[in-house]
């Protein structure tokens, strides 16, 4: 039998006066999954993310989260959740350890078992031997940790995570990472948005990338780098010559600033015909990626 959807929208929409900020969006998030929201700033991820957590309410269509609809039972949602918010909002007036009990108070849990339940968060989190660290204390990386911990103080089973390393290192990045694998091991479901298109290709399962308020496309991050762009991309060196090379060698080209991109099913072929006829300074061969299929659903145009 089959799991009923964690997160079931359809025709959610969300404007704001006349500025319609979600677009009649439909998706699904499974049990057990880890689904990501990608798109470019504005693109309607956060007011999404703050309807699933019953913060903002919807102007229309269908919501429901955890058999749940937010409009009637955001306090049965709640209950169930976690939240990872973009922004760091720790208290500032009690330590580590005590941002941990004191959430627990909004979930009624025990003090016994709270103070027991955050040390084996910071634990999980590797800030245990930060435990009575005033916030004020802690690196960029190790507030971000400890939302992440404090998001995970009621046991949720559905976890929403809006950015969650921005503006991490490298290490607190594959920390994070790390551990929300062994969530989803332990049968958690999370929904991320995120602006990196490396950690959305390696976490998620299935992801949907958003522009202006709608959902462009929808699938696994391997089926979507094979559905729109392909298996190998090569780029090159612009100028009169290999332009006049790729024309006259029928290959189909995009120039992206000063390099020529070129999506082939093989890389060593094109790489050949270039070196053979016009023999560029600067060539690079690679594997498709999810930031070629956003680059070509979004556009290349920045977007603030």
């Amino acid at each position: 039998m089959s799991l009923s959807p964690v997160i079931e929208a359809a025709g959610l929409t969300k404007a704001y006066g006349t500025t319609v900020a979600v677009q009649a969006i439909r998706f699904t998030v499974r049990q057990g999954e880890i689904f990501g929201f990608l798109g470019p700033n504005g693109a309607g991820k956060t007011t999404t993310m703050k309807m699933i957590t019953c913060v903002s309410p919807r102007t229309s269509g269908t919501l429901r989260v955890l058999g749940h609809d937010p409009a009637t039972a955001p306090a049965a949602i709640k209950a169930r959740l976690g939240v990872v918010p973009q922004e760091t909002n720790l208290d500032p007036d009690f330590t580590c350890h005590g941002n941990l009990v004191t959430y627990a108070r909004y979930f009624d849990i025990p003090q016994d078992a709270a103070e027991k339940k955050a040390d084996e968060l910071l634990a999980f989190v590797q800030l245990q031997d930060k435990r009575d660290v005033a916030i004020d204390k802690l690196s960029g990386g190790m507030k971000r940790r400890l939302i992440l911990a404090r998001a995970l103080v009621n046991d949720p089973d559905l976890l929403i995570l809006d950015e969650p390393t921005i503006g991490l290192d490298p290490q607190a990045r594959h920390l994070i990472w790390e551990r929300l694998r062994l969530l989803q091991a332990q049968g958690k479901t999370v929904v991320l948005t995120t602006h990196y298109l490396d950690e959305a290709a390696r976490l998620c399962d299935r992801l949907v990338i958003m522009d202006n308020g709608s959902i462009l496309v929808e699938g696994s991050p391997a089926e979507l780098v094979k559905r729109f762009v392909g298996e190998e991309i090569v780029e090159v060196e612009r100028n009169d010559e290999v332009l006049s090379c790729l024309e006259k060698a029928g290959i189909v080209f995009e120039i992206t600033g000063d390099m020529v991109q070129v999506v082939t099913g093989s890389a060593r072929d094109v790489a050949r015909t270039l070196f053979e006829n016009c023999r560029p300074r600067k060539m690079l061969t690679r594997p498709a990626t999810l930031e070629d299929v956003f680059l070509k659903l979004a556009g290349r145009a920045l977007k603030e």
